[in-house]
């Protein structure tokens, strides 16, 4: 676990579908911390390949759109095949602060994690209602399941060690990717982190698309095997 502060071992991964907007500034403010970022476009049609790539990032692109999953599944490959050990994970569109990256490092040196996930529950008020409703019923199901408690499931503010996660199948092209890999990682007997993050408002609407998002990913709970849960949450009965 030695080293994971080395800016050499650990790239950025940022996946973007027309994000030129904002990719360029994201670019310039992660290098500050770790100078190797690769960006994959996932199939744009507004310019944020050429955008990132002024920025200084490397860019791998979707020749169409294929979803958030996909792209983190080609951006984490790459990255384990430059050789990195460690690659963190950011949102395209700014939501999450550069400045939080030595945190997540820090967390990793500190406790031998293998998936550092950022909290924003500290600051929840400032998520819309309804997602922070849901972003909360979906990690009690996940908690529930995994026997521990995980805070925030649902964010894309990630750091993970790429020997780790290249041991796992993680199938889902979708937003359900993060609450897959978390579950994985958990099953998989690896240990998970959690750091606080700040609520930042992104610049555009968001895309999660609050039913469908939440049915597809009730399809990948019951498919992963689990009992579909109860759509108003009941107390978990004690085992003591």
């Amino acid at each position: 676990m030695a080293g994971v502060n080395s800016s050499s071992k650990c790239a950025a991964v940022i996946p973007c579908w027309d994000e030129a907007a904002s990719i360029g500034p994201l670019v310039e403010r992660v290098r500050a911390h770790l100078p190797s970022v690769l960006v994959v476009d996932d199939g744009s049609t507004d310019g944020t390949a050429a955008v990132a790539r002024a920025a200084g990032a490397w860019v791998e692109r979707h020749p169409r759109n294929r979803g958030k999953g996909a792209a983190l599944r080609t951006g984490l490959d790459h990255a384990r095949a430059q050789g990195f050990d460690w690659a963190i994970t950011l949102d395209g569109d700014g939501q999450h602060a550069a400045a939080d990256i030595p945190a997540f490092l820090a967390r990793a040196d500190a406790t031998g994690a293998a998936l550092v996930v950022g909290n924003r529950m500290a600051s929840a008020a400032q998520m819309p209602p309804v997602r922070r409703a849901v972003n909360r019923w979906l990690s009690r199901q996940l908690s529930r399941q995994a026997g521990q408690a995980l805070p925030d499931s649902q964010c894309g503010f990630r750091l993970l060690r790429l020997e780790a996660w290249a041991k796992l199948r993680i199938a889902s092209d979708h937003f359900e990717v993060e609450s897959e890999t978390l579950l994985a990682f958990v099953r998989a007997g690896f240990r998970v982190e959690f750091v606080p993050v700040p609520v930042l408002p992104s610049p555009r609407p968001s895309r999660i698309r609050t039913v469908p998002d939440t049915l597809r990913w009730l399809r990948w709970w019951r498919q992963s095997g689990q009992q579909t849960p109860p759509l108003v949450d009941q107390p978990v009965a004690s085992t003591a």
